[in-house]
This record gives structure tokens, sequence and C-alpha cells, in this order.
């Protein structure tokens, strides 16, 4: 539940229930507090009293009194289990590659900090407490890009998050300085953590960062779809296509939802438009697939966002660690930490992403093209010979989509065996997670290009306007990037479009004209 704080910031009370996408993102990128509600203090108490009182019980119990993974058959005895517990943060923290993203991180504790407060884990209060002050002082342990085989959960990130929490390790502070943990603990006025029994494998036993990266990423992927259904429509206006085939009707023979709602967003779009009208004589009846069939392609996208949205939601309902502490007392272990479920569906999202962006690449090449794009220059330059226009904007397109096609190839179908084949099948899930990041941040260049090159069409096939919300967009993109003309330098021209991708001030651009004529996009 997200409430407002006294200091006027939005603050996400953890408690049983599940967390939303939008606390995820409220947390792992706009920097909101966090709290632990009440319940979540009761739950935690009851929880941690059947721990302490197996931690005195002579018979061993996995990760209260023995060893972990291939060890666990070795008993510990009781004046060494704190070592136990530090031993173990301290070994798993065995990250290597550049540093993971802070949103990530921030996502990973909040979503670890999530399952703590369910009570099913048998920490202490302390613990996750802790946890939420390193979150609301801006103190971000430092991970590493490999580590995690998505089973048990995501062990090395997770305990190099935990390794801050014992004042150990390194860690970004509020202003992102690398500081020793103990120094950003010291100044934030946060005490270290010494560990009990089960709590060190409480920290690090979950599916948080790939999850993290899930939720992120279906956040991103549902604008960039619909901004892919403003650059289609734009493209088929700058081709001068037809607007026919995406008739609500037409779309009813086939009812997926997300083909439903990609044709209602290019329909929004090209209303009204005199681009797109047929003069007399008009013998083209047909445009190619890219522009006919952006709805069902684009559909297919949304169909699997949301698909992937509903594994993420039962995950974010999840309380994962092994043993778990279950609802009348007992102590079980488990296999709920594998990843299976979360690094299926990011491998979905990543072949989405590259046929999205190879679908816009596609629509741009035809652009560039006098023998398809309708009576433009080659290439849209000013004056083809002595100028090139946007064909190497399209090259750009290409070498990305080439390396989205790579990224696709998915990584829950491997696996390598571990921890002395007791950890014997394995998900891959975290190199999911962190393939398709690099596949959204291509996919919303792509569209950005795509962009740029239907606004210089439109400008080219001046008298001949474009319809409203597509005129409202190219003037926002006009506002940081000058129409055609002789060649300019163009990497900050791509650079420019993508950053108003991403910062939605495109989009927002058509939305706002839509609204006005009483739609709105979807």
């Amino acid at each position: 539940m997200i409430s407002d704080s006294n200091e006027g910031m939005n603050t996400v009370v953890l408690g049983i229930g599940a967390l939303s996408f939008d606390e995820v993102v409220a947390v792992a990128r706009d920097g909101a507090k966090v709290a632990i509600g009440e319940d979540s203090r009761a739950a935690m108490a009851e929880s941690r009293a059947v721990i302490d009182a197996l931690a005195e019980d002579s018979v061993p119990h996995y990760g209260v009194s023995t060893g972990f993974g291939a060890l666990a058959t070795k008993q510990v005895p009781k004046a060494l289990r704190a070592q136990l517990q530090r031993s173990l943060i301290r070994s798993h923290a065995a990250g290597s590659g550049p540093e993971v993203e802070r949103e990530v991180v921030r996502a990973l504790l909040l979503l670890r900090l999530s399952t703590l407060t369910t009570g099913r884990t048998g920490v202490r209060f302390v613990v996750a407490e802790t946890y939420a002050e390193m979150l609301n002082a801006g103190i971000t342990p430092v991970v590493y890009e490999y580590g995690s085989l998505g089973c048990s959960g995501d062990l090395a990130p997770l305990a190099h998050c935990a390794l801050a929490l014992l004042g150990e390790g390194e860690v970004r502070d509020a202003g992102g300085a690398l500081l020793p943990a103990a120094q950003a603990l010291d100044a934030a006025g946060i005490a270290p953590i010494e560990l009990r029994e089960k709590e060190g494998l409480a920290l690090i036993n979950g599916t948080d960062g790939m999850l993290g990266m899930l939720v992120l990423a279906i956040v991103d992927l549902r604008r960039l779809v619909t901004t892919a259904d403003l650059a289609a429509a734009m493209s088929v206006e700058g081709l001068t296509g037809t607007d026919a085939v995406f008739a609500a009707d037409l779309q009813e023979l086939r009812p997926h939802p997300g083909q439903r709602d990609s044709a209602a967003n290019m329909r929004a779009v090209l209303a009204g438009s005199p681009m797109i009208s047929r003069p007399e004589g008009f013998t083209r009846v047909q445009d190619a697939y890219s522009l006919r069939c952006a709805p069902q392609v684009h559909g297919a996208v949304r169909d699997t966002i949301d698909h992937a949205a509903t594994i993420a939601s039962r995950e974010l309902a999840s309380a994962i660690d092994n043993p778990v502490v279950t609802m009348d007392g007992r102590v079980e272990s488990n296999g709920n930490f594998h990843g299976a479920p979360v690094g299926y569906v990011l491998d979905f999202l990543a072949i989405v992403t590259a046929d999205l962006a190879s679908m816009s690449e596609r629509r741009t090449d035809r652009f560039l093209d006098v023998s398809r794009n309708h009576g433009l220059n080659a290439f849209l330059a000013d004056d083809p010979g002595v100028d090139s226009g946007h064909m190497i904007a399209q090259y750009t397109q290409a070498g990305i989509v080439g390396e989205l096609k790579r990224l696709a190839a998915p990584a829950s179908v491997d696996s390598i065996p571990s921890s002395a084949m007791q950890e014997d099948h394995v998900s891959m899930g975290w190199s999911a997670a962190r393939k398709l990041r690099r596949s959204i941040d291509g996919l919303g260049r792509v569209i950005a290009i795509e962009l740029l090159t239907s606004a210089r069409a439109m400008d080219l096939r001046v008298p001949v306007q474009p319809s409203d919300v597509s005129s409202a967009v190219r003037s926002r993109l006009r506002e940081r990037v000058q129409g055609p003309g002789t060649d300019r330098y163009l990497a900050p021209e791509i650079a420019a479009a993508h950053s108003m991708v991403l910062d939605g001030s495109l989009l927002a651009a058509a939305e706002s004209v839509v609204a006005q004529q009483g739609r709105q996009l979807r």
C-alpha cells in the first residue's frame, strides 16, 4: 500500500499482502520510502519463536543447525552458528563483472524485504527493519552482473546485499559515491546486524533479482508497445498506406485482446488523416505486412506482456525461502526458490521484444527505398547522392535488431549443475533478466529511429498534412530535432528522439490530442 509520509514523500507500507507493480517502481526508480506494517511485526515474531525453539533442539534442522546445499548433512554446534551465517553470506557474495544498475538492486532489496515481512522466513524483525532503513537512506549494495544461476534463487546478488547488512563489502550512497558498507551505515546511523540461526539463508534464498527486473521490464514494455503503435501508424501515413485494414469489425474476427487494442490505437492516431486519403484511380489495395499486420504482431506482444504480468503478480504474492515457516508453525524444506516460472516469461519477453523491433526496422527501411516509398527521395535525402539522408540510421536499427535476435535465444533452456550435483537443475532466470534489459534498451532506440524517419517523410510530403495526432508528435519532435535539409550530424538527433521515447514526451503529445477527441490510447 502506498501512503503519504510526514515528509510529503510517498511511502510503501509492507505488510502480509502482495506489492503492486507501481509500488515496486516507486521504490526502485523513484526513491519512495518503505515502512513495515504492524501485522508483519506480529507475524515475524511468531515465526521467529518457531526458529528459536528449533535452535535448542538436539535434532538437526536444515538452515538452523546444519550446513547448506551439499553440506546440509553436517550438524553445526550452537557456538558456531553465528559464524555459520556470516560464512554463508561472505562465501556466497562471489559476484563478478560490471555493477548492476541501482534500480535493479533497490527492487531486489525491496522484494526480499517483502518476503521477510510475510513472517514465513523466521527472521527477527530487526533484520527486516535494517533493510528498510538501508532503502530509506538510499544505500545501495554493489551487486555484480555474474553470480546467479536463478536457483536456489539469486544467491550471489542477494548475498552482496546481505553483506552490506553486516557492515561488510561496498555500497553506493544516496549520491552515488562508492563507500565501504560500514562507513555508509555509520553515516546513516544504521547499526550492522549480527545474524542468528537461519537468517543468512533467509536473506539469499529468493527470486527477487529476476522478479524485480521482470516487473521493471513489464512496465517499460507496456509503454514501448503503445509507442510502437504510434510509430507504426505514423509510418502508414508517411508511406501513404491504408487504414481500412485496422477497422474494428475486422479485428473482431480474430478476437485477441492485444490485437484489438493495438488496432484501436492505430485508428486513433490515423483518424481524419489527409495523408491516407485515396485519390481517384488509386490501385494499391494492400500494404506490406510490416504495415498491414502491425496490430497482429504488436497485439501478440501485448498478450505476451499480459501473461508475464500474471506470473509476476503471482510471484509478488509469494513468500519464497527454504526452509519456510508454514502458517501452522512447521519448518519445511521446499523447491519454491526455483526460478523457472520467472525465467520462462523473461525469455518470452526477449523474443517478442526482438520481433517488435524487427517489424519497426522493416517499416523504416521502406521509407528509404524509392521503389517502395511512393514518391519520396531516396533515403529521404535532400539531394540524393550528395546527401545520404537516413541511410545509416537504418543501419543502426539493423545492427540493434541483429543483436536483439541473438538476445532472444532463451537462457532458461540451459542448466549447469552446481553444489556437487545437489543443485542439478537451475533456471538461469537471472541471465534471462539481464539480457532482457539490454533488449528493451535496443527496442527503444529502434522505435525512436522509426519515429524520426516517419516524421521526416511527412515533412517531405508538404503541403499534404498528417493527422492531428501525428502532427502533434511531429511538432514535439521538432522542438529537439530539425526538419529535413542537407545532411547533419545524425547521432545527436537519434539520441534526442530516443530520450523523448524514454521520457514519454512523444507519446504524451499523441495522448493529449487523442484525449481531446474523446478517446484514449491503450
